[in-house]
């Protein structure tokens, strides 16, 4: 499935609109403005919370947690010693793997699960804007992919 991933401008906090490959509303990510550590909550359409996303404010690193119904579902993680690349890890519940690499400031680069690829993200066919598109593989869990991306969003520009 591919998906169109905007950054708001003029928001309080780290606001993401979603759209699906027909330019339909999809999901929204409302980032919580004025909190201790970065906290967004990843909704549907209709405004039900699908996952909650909260940065571990004591690590070494930028490290996020991932929760679906109170229950934690994934950890995200910025490999701090990385030579010529950036690496993200993600430790998830699913089997294998799951790592993103690339440019992480130019917004290309690709999840995979045990180097087989299993999403893109790329921001070469947008505008100057932060708008990118991330495509993904059939029979993955693509609120976990797009909440991951919302997370290295945040980490590789944490001057916003």
């Amino acid at each position: 499935m591919r998906y169109v991933m905007k950054q708001k401008l003029f928001a309080f906090g780290d606001d993401f609109t979603i759209k699906d490959d027909q330019g339909r509303d999809r999901y929204f990510v409302d980032g919580k403005a004025f909190s201790i550590g970065d906290k967004l909550s990843f909704q549907d359409i209709e405004g039900n919370e699908l996952a909650r996303i909260e940065q571990k404010v004591l690590s070494l690193g930028k490290t996020y947690r991932i929760y679906r119904g109170g229950s934690q579902v994934a950890t995200v993680k910025k490999q701090l010693f990385t030579f010529f690349r950036d690496v993200f890890d993600v430790e998830d519940e699913a089997a294998g793997e799951l790592d993103a690499t690339g440019d992480f400031i130019d917004h290309e680069y690709q999840f995979t699960r045990d180097g087989r690829p299993i999403a893109t993200v790329s921001k070469k066919f947008f505008s100057w804007t932060d708008t990118y598109g991330v495509d993904i593989a059939e029979g993955e869990d693509d609120v976990l992919i797009l909440a991951c991306t919302v997370v290295i969003d945040m980490c590789s520009h944490d001057e916003r």
